[in-house]
């Protein structure tokens, strides 16, 4: 499995507010100069982030994007999901047998089924609160200017 840049970043973006959890709202530009994350890529990112329940926005001059949760009760598992889709290695693999051309029996089918598994199993054991933990500067109002 290959994380893309999406993922990166929509967890670095969830890192960077797990941070302030508490806090109140930050604004998409300090996220992104905090977490080297193009701005107009981010915005696209808080809005699937938005839809996928993890966090709030809010409009005005004090508004921003805040967690809608806890930081420990947000998988790293669901957010790659929630930006990637299916973590199954082949695209067969999530399709009916009736929808697909690629025989269901076929020798490879068990090995792919166990990589799913386990990769949704090592990514649903984390949490961005585990995350936020293992940076070098895990300290709440970690920064200063």
């Amino acid at each position: 499995m290959r994380v893309s840049s999406r993922s990166d970043y929509g967890l670095r973006a969830l890192i960077e507010l797990a941070g302030h959890h508490g806090s109140g709202p930050l604004q998409s530009s300090e996220i992104a100069l905090r977490r080297h994350i193009p701005e107009q890529y981010l915005d696209q990112l808080l809005t699937t982030l938005r839809k996928a329940g993890f966090i709030r926005s809010l409009r005005g001059p004090a508004g921003g994007h805040e967690l809608a949760r806890a930081p420990a009760d947000i998988s790293v598992l669901d957010v790659i999901e929630a930006l990637e889709g299916s973590l199954s290695p082949v695209s067969w693999l999530d399709d009916p047998p009736e929808t697909t051309d690629h025989p269901h029996q076929c020798g490879q089918r068990q090995i792919w089924e166990r990589i799913r598994a386990a990769t949704s199993e090592i990514l649903a054991s984390y949490s961005v609160a585990d995350l936020l933990e293992r940076e070098p500067q895990a300290t709440a109002g970690r920064y200063s200017i």
